[in-house]
């Protein structure tokens, strides 16, 4: 069963009004689409009407294609194929959401890396054991609850070392700078600072396992992104071009939230990402 995307039509639509800075009275006179279609649109209902569509797009500089798509349900990214080396786990958080963590690791030497914990990092601790590996680090992409609630129990099972970035603390861990690289095995780590929706968002770019990837935690989501105050906006937005999807379209992106996606895939389906010309 693939997992559904994070955010629907509503969800994306919400983001980008917030960031704007715009309320749903403002959006409907700067877009000319009236106060009664905009609210259908918060409420997740696509218009048939593709004028008013393209009209709020632009008063929310979104791509309307994709915004099409996606309130038709017309779109998702489909299973991706992952390195051999490399596990994504999903699993629940609370009552009404799942969270996304991930292990990589060299095929020739067994060390390996652990990128957030999830709820429970049992299956993680699990596949380590499967595998015969040894966790050489954990790097965490940000410290919101539902990203690192087990790492206390990952790093006394593994005894490894945990990174984050220096604009967030967790008690014992180093501090991650942005530009800076790690080696585990045979497998390069680099950190880029995508802040926004948390200070010290950071994405991990992992080379080494025969195609790239990218884990980036809440700063992208498949057809979307992860939410930003209105003042982190604009940055979040410069921050995801810059630090992920310049990267090749082959990049397999490992959000923490929804399904694992493609920097191709997001540069064609995402509405806040795609250049509307």
């Amino acid at each position: 069963m693939p997992i559904p995307l994070e955010d629907q039509l509503g969800d994306v639509l919400g983001k980008a009004r917030r960031g704007l800075r715009l309320s749903e009275s403002q959006l409907a006179q700067k877009s000319g689409v009236g106060l009664e279609n905009i609210e259908a649109f918060a409420a997740g209902k696509l218009l048939d009407d593709a004028d008013s569509t393209a009209k709020i797009a632009r008063a929310l500089e979104l791509y309307a294609p994709a915004l099409l798509e996606l309130g038709r349900n017309e779109w998702h990214p489909g299973e991706v194929e992952l390195p051999a080396t490399a596990a994504a786990f999903n699993q629940p958080y609370g009552d009404d959401m799942t969270v996304n963590f991930y292990l990589v690791w060299d095929r020739d030497g067994g060390r390996a890396a652990a990128f957030d914990t999830g709820g429970d990092c049992g299956p993680l601790l699990q596949t380590l054991r499967d595998r015969k590996l040894k966790l050489d680090a954990v790097f965490l992409t940000h410290t919101h609850p539902d990203h690192v609630a087990d790492l206390d129990r990952l790093t006394a099972e593994t005894d490894a070392p945990v990174y984050v970035s220096g604009l967030e603390r967790i008690d014992g861990a180093t501090a991650v700078r942005d530009g800076e690289t790690f080696t585990v095995g045979g497998l390069k780590v680099e950190a880029r600072l995508t802040s926004g929706h948390s200070p010290g968002g950071t994405t991990y770019v992992v080379t080494g396992l025969g195609a790239t990837l990218a884990v980036v935690g809440d700063a992208l989501f498949a057809a979307s992104m992860g939410g930003v105050s209105p003042e982190n906006y604009a940055n979040a937005l410069k921050a995801n071009r810059e630090k992920i999807l310049s990267l090749d379209d082959g990049t397999i992106i490992f959000p923490g939230h929804g399904p694992v996606t493609t920097v191709g895939q997001e540069k064609k389906h995402n509405a806040f990402y795609v250049a509307d010309g």
